[in-house]
């Protein structure tokens, strides 16, 4: 399956189309749902910022984030998924994108799409013991909802080309993001208001 990329510096970026799209949707009209990873985000994270600024997101609350069980954490998702009272657009980071591709074949219709920000190559041997614990390869199914991958060629958590696939498999688009690290609050991503630029492209194409 191919993969369309976009880079931070590809200017026409906002007129590309994502597959199998409806009209264009705005924030009041879904129910944001921010999905952290490992550790959970802390409180200057992109992630908490962008749920204090949208008025319909909120967290999908894990009962551990320091040992996380895959079983587990699908099954919150697909529960905040089911308890949403309108179409309902994903934002994950790290390890909280693995959830939603854990999730994906459950959580019916109700995803109109999502936003994937620095998936990790959970098969690698460097992943930290709790992540091999309970995850093996990264599910490589088509996404049934139009997704945006955000991926680093710095991320110490998975190779750019592992981030590749990831996207073509899942059949998302792929953004890269460059020197951005973890794209966490370690590697100056709190506000990222180039973020909220490709979220709001993602949107305007759902």
């Amino acid at each position: 399956m191919g993969v369309r990329r976009w880079t931070d510096h590809e200017p026409s970026c906002r007129e590309a189309a994502i597959p199998g799209t409806l009209l264009p949707m705005k924030t009041a009209e879904c129910d944001i749902l921010i999905i952290p990873g490992l550790g959970n985000s802390g409180p200057d994270h992109w992630q908490t910022r962008w749920e204090r600024k949208l008025p319909t997101a909120r967290r999908v609350e894990q009962t551990d984030w320091e040992r996380p069980d895959r079983a587990a954490w699908t099954a919150r998702l697909v529960a905040a998924v089911a308890a949403a009272t309108r179409p309902v657009v994903l934002v994950a980071h790290s390890l909280g994108v693995i959830a939603v591709a854990e999730a994906a074949p459950l959580m019916g219709d109700k995803v109109r799409g999502a936003f994937l920000v620095a998936p990790p190559d959970v098969a690698r041997p460097d992943m930290p013991p709790t992540i091999h614990h309970s995850y093996g390869a990264a599910p490589r199914d088509p996404l049934p909802f139009p997704s945006m991958v955000i991926a680093s060629r710095t991320d110490p958590y998975c190779g750019f080309e592992a981030a590749d696939e990831m996207a073509a498999a899942w059949g998302s688009v792929l953004v890269d993001a460059g020197d951005a690290g973890h794209i966490n609050t370690q590697s100056g991503h709190g506000p990222w208001p180039e973020g909220l630029t490709r979220f709001a492209t993602l949107l305007g194409r759902i």
